[in-house]
C-alpha cells in the first residue's frame, strides 16, 4: 500500500531545537485543566437540548402543525441539513474575528432564543388557534440550526486548547472520551424524557410545549455553566481564517490553469507563483481526502432517518410492554445507549481481533463495512415494513367502494341489496362489504327487515323498510341502523391507520324520543379521560383521538355499557348502542373498525442494532480518518468537509421524499438500501487508489543522522510499505 509520509513544519522543528528549556518543562507535567469540566457540562446540556427537541420534532410537525408525514420528513431533514452546514460559518467566525469563546457564547444565545421561540410556537399551536405557530416554528428552527451548527466546530477544539501539548496528550485523549460520553449521555436521557413530557396534558392536548421548554431551560443552563468557567479558560486569539486562504489559493490556481497553456503535474501547482509550496501540497492532500468523501453522504441519508421515517414506522406498531407503553419517539434512545455499549466493545475486543487476522484493519476498510451495514439495516427495516403492511386494513381502491352497516340495536337486521347481495347485521355489531363496484359513485337499492327488533321491545317505525344508499369510489361509507330505520345519508368513515398512531373512537348512540342529549365517556380509575357528546337527534359523532392507549370503562352518562375495553394504538373504534323502550335501558358495545397495531416495536430492535454498529465503524472512524489524514493546518477544513457530508445526506432525503418515487413506503426503504450498497461498491474501488498519509514525528527526524535542510524540503514523499 502506498503511504504519504508528512512531517511537521520547519518552523515547529526549529522551535523544538531552539527551546532548550523544553525538556525541563516536560519533566514537570502541567495540572489537569479544571476548565474542561465546564466545557463538558456545557456540552451535556447543549446535546440534551438538541436531541431532546429533535426527538419529538417530526411528531410535533405532523400532530400539532398539521403537516403530512412526507412534509414533516422534508422539514426535519432540511433542519438537520442546515444545522450541519453552519459549522463552516462557525469556523470562519471563530478563526477570523471572535475566537472560540465568544463564538460559542454569542451563538449559544441565538440557540437559546430559537429554542424559546419553538416552545412558544408549541404553546400557541395548542392554546391559541390564530397564533402564528408555523412562523414561530420555522424561525425558531433556523436559529437553533444556526446556533448548534455554529458552535459545533468550536466546542471540542476549545476544550483541546486548554491542554499543554505534548505533555498532556493522555489527558487530552481522556477529555475527548469524556466529551463523547457527555454527548451520548445527554442524547440518551433527553431521548427518553422528552417523549414522556410530550405525553403530559396542557390545554386539553399533548404538551409539546413542555417537551420543548425543558430543553430550552437546559440550553440556558449550558450558557451559564460555560460563562462561569471563563476565568479558568485559556483563550486563544483568532489567527486568521484558513478557509479564506485556501479558497483564494484554489481560485488562483484555477484562473492560472485556464489562462496558461503550461502543463503542470497537478492543476494546483499553477498557484505557486503566489502561494508557498507547503500550502499547495496541503491543499492537494485535502482534495484527495474530499474526493473520497463524495460518495459518503448517502450514509447520513440513511442514518438520520432514525428520527423521521423510523419514528413514523414505530407509530404503526405496538409499544405495549406489560403495563408500560413504549412511545414511538422513545425508540431513538436505543441508538445512544448502544453507542455507549458498542464503542468500548469494538475498541477493546473486535478491532484487536481483526488486527490479528489482518481483516478490517484500516480506517477505509472500516468505513466500507460500516456503509454496507447501513444498507443491511435498511433491508431489515424493509422486511419489518412488509410485516407491518400485513396488519393494515383493506382500503378502498380505484373502481371500488366500501359499505359498512352499524347495528345500534340488540337484535339481528337482515338487508337485501339485490345484485349486491344479502347480509345479516348482528346485534350491536358491524357488517362490511369491501368490494362494491363503483365508477365515481354507486347507488344501492335495499330492503331492510327489522322484524326481530320489533319483537325485542324496540319502537320500530316499520318492520320492513325500503330505500337506497350511495357509496363513492375509493371511499368507505358507513350507515347506521336504529329503531327509526337505516340512516340513508351515511357518512364517510376513516378505516385507515390513524396518522398519529393513537386510537380513535366515535359514538353511534340512538336515544329514544323524549330523552335529552347525553355524553359518552371513557373512564380509567373512575376518572373521565374522553368525553363524546351524544345528540338526541340521532347522528354519529366526530372521531375523537385517545391520547393514552389502554383499557377503559365505557359509560353513557352514569350508566356502564362495557368494562375494561382495550383501545390500542393504531385502532379505530365505534361505540354503538340504543335505548330499548321495553326495558327502559341503554345497551352498547365497542366495535373495532380498524384493527390496532399488532406487530411489536421489538421487531425494530435488529435494525437499530445494525445501524448503530454501522455508526461505530463509519462515523467514529470517518471523523478520526479526516483528522489524521489532514495536514496540521487543514484539520478544521477536513472536519468541516466531513460534517458537510451529513448536510448533503439530508438533502438527498428531502429530494427523494419530495419526488416520492413509490406509493408504498417499503419500496422507498429498499431503494435507500440498494443505493447505499451500490455507492459503497464505488467507494470500495476508490479506496484501492488512496495513499494514506503518515505523520513523521519530529523526534524521529532529529535522531536521524541526516542534514536538517534536506529533511525539511522533503516534507512529502512516497514509500512502499
Amino acid at each position: 500500500m502506498d503511504i504519504i509520509k508528512r512531517k511537521s513544519s520547519a518552523k515547529e522543528i526549529r522551535g523544538h531545537l531552539d527551546n532548550e528549556n523544553d525538556v525541563e518543562d516536560q519533566e514537570e507535567k502541567p495540572k489537569y485543566p479544571k476548565s474542561v469540566f465546564f466545557i463538558i457540562s456545557n456540552e451535556f446540556c447543549e446535546r440534551f437540548c438538541f436531541y431532546g427537541m429533535r426527538t419529538v420534532l417530526v411528531l410535533y410537525l405532523r400532530d400539532m402543525l398539521g403537516y403530512t408525514e412526507g412534509t414533516s420528513t422534508i422539514i426535519y431533514h432540511l433542519f438537520t441539513c442546515v444545522a450541519y452546514f453552519f459549522p463552516i460559518f462557525g469556523a470562519i467566525l471563530s478563526d477570523s474575528w471572535l475566537g472560540k469563546f465568544y463564538t460559542i457564547f454569542y451563538l449559544s444565545i441565538v440557540y437559546a432564543i430559537g429554542q424559546i421561540l419553538l416552545s412558544l410556537s408549541a404553546a400557541g399551536a395548542a392554546a391559541l388557534p390564530d397564533a402564528p405557530a408555523t412562523e414561530f416554528t420555522m424561525v425558531g428552527l433556523f436559529l437553533i440550526a444556526l446556533g448548534t451548527g455554529g458552535i459545533k466546530p468550536c466546542v471540542s477544539a476549545f476544550g483541546g486548547d486548554q491542554f499543554v501539548l505534548p505533555q498532556q496528550e493522555q489527558q487530552l485523549s481522556m477529555f475527548f472520551s469524556l466529551f463523547y460520553f457527555a454527548i451520548n449521555t445527554g442524547s440518551l436521557i433527553s431521548t427518553i424524557l422528552t417523549p414522556v413530557l410530550r405525553e403530559t396534558k396542557c390545554w386539553d392536548n399533548k404538551c409539546f410545549f413542555v417537551s420543548f421548554i425543558v430543553p430550552a431551560a437546559l440550553m440556558i443552563i449550558s450558557i451559564v455553566i460555560f460563562v462561569s468557567g471563563k476565568r479558568l479558560y485559556k483563550i486563544v486569539s483568532p489567527s486568521g481564517n484558513l478557509f479564506v486562504k485556501v479558497s483564494k489559493c484554489i481560485c488562483h490556481a484555477t484562473y492560472n490553469k485556464i489562462k496558461s497553456k503550461e502543463k503542470r503535474d497537478h492543476w494546483l501547482d499553477h498557484a505557486d507563483d503566489t502561494y508557498d509550496t507547503e500550502l499547495i501540497e496541503d491543499v492537494k492532500i485535502v482534495f484527495r481526502v474530499l474526493k473520497l468523501f463524495i460518495p459518503l453522504p448517502i450514509f447520513w441519508a440513511l442514518y438520520d432517518q432514525q428520527g423521521s421515517q423510523w419514528t413514523f414506522q414505530a407509530t404503526r406498531m405496538d409499544g405495549q410492554m406489560g403495563s408500560f407503553v413504549l412511545l414511538p419517539d422513545q425508540l431513538q434512545a436505543i441508538n445512544p445507549l448502544l453507542i455507549m455499549i458498542f464503542i468500548p466493545i469494538f475498541e477493546t475486543f473486535i478491532y484487536p481481533a481483526f488486527d490479528k487476522i489482518h481483516f478490517i484493519n484500516t480506517p477505509l476498510k472500516k468505513l466500507v463495512v460500516g456503509g454496507f451495514l447501513a444498507s443491511v439495516a435498511f433491508i431489515v427495516a424493509g422486511v419489518v415494513e412488509l410485516q407491518i403492511e400485513n396488519t393494515y386494513p383493506i382500503l378502498p381502491t380505484d373502481k371500488l367502494a366500501q359499505i359498512r352497516f352499524f347495528n345500534t340495536m340488540d337484535c339481528n337486521v337482515r338487508i337485501d341489496m339485490g345484485k349486491h347481495g344479502r347480509c345479516t347485521v348482528l346485534p350491536l355489531n358491524m357488517t362490511e362489504i369491501l368490494d362494491v363496484k363503483a365508477n365515481g359513485s354507486v347507488t344501492i337499492d335495499y330492503i331492510a327487515d327489522f322484524t326481530e327488533c320489533s319483537n325485542k321491545g324496540y319502537d320500530i317505525t316499520k318492520k320492513e323498510m325500503r330505500g337506497n344508499i350511495t357509496g363513492r369510489e375509493k371511499e368507505a361509507w358507513s350507515f347506521a341502523l336504529s329503531p327509526s330505520g337505516l340512516q340513508e345519508s351515511g357518512y364517510k368513515d376513516m378505516v385507515g391507520k390513524p396518522e398519529g398512531g393513537n386510537p380513535n373512537v366515535r359514538g353511534i348512540i340512538y336515544l329514544a324520543p323524549g330523552l335529552s342529549d347525553s355524553t359518552l365517556t371513557l373512564r380509567k380509575d373512575e376518572k373521565i379521560v374522553v368525553s363524546i357528546p351524544v345528540s338526541s337527534n340521532f347522528s354519529q359523532s366526530e372521531l375523537i383521538k385517545i391520547d393514552d392507549p389502554g383499557e377503559y370503562d365505557v359509560y353513557l352518562d352514569d350508566q356502564l355499557l362495557q368494562k375494561e375495553v382495550p383501545f390500542k394504538s393504531g385502532g379505530v373504534y365505534s361505540v354503538v348502542g340504543s335505548h330499548i323502550m321495553h326495558d327502559n335501558k341503554i345497551v352498547g358495545k365497542t366495535i373495532t373498525v380498524t384493527p390496532p397495531n399488532s406487530l411489536h416495536m421489538a421487531w425494530m430492535l435488529p435494525q437499530y442494532i445494525i445501524i448503530t454498529m454501522a455508526e461505530v465503524m463509519f462515523s467514529v472512524t470517518g471523523l478520526q480518518f479526516a483528522f489524521t489524514q489532514a495536514p496540521l493546518s487543514m484539520k478544521s477544513i477536513l472536519t468541516a468537509g466531513w460534517l458537510l457530508s451529513t448536510a448533503v445526506g439530508n438533502i438527498i432525503v428531502v429530494i427523494i421524499t419530495g419526488v416520492r418515487p413509490f406509493e408504498r413506503q417499503v419500496f422507498v426503504i429498499f431503494l435507500y438500501a440498494g443505493v447505499m450498497a451500490v455507492v459503497m461498491v464505488i467507494f470500495t474501488v476508490l479506496t484501492m487508489f488512496y495513499k494514506y498519509v503518515e505523520i513523521i514525528d519530529e523526534e524521529d527526524i532529529i535522531d536521524e543522522d541526516i542534514p536538517m535542510k534536506g529533511k525539511i524540503n522533503s516534507a512529502y514523499k512516497h514509500d512502499e510499505k
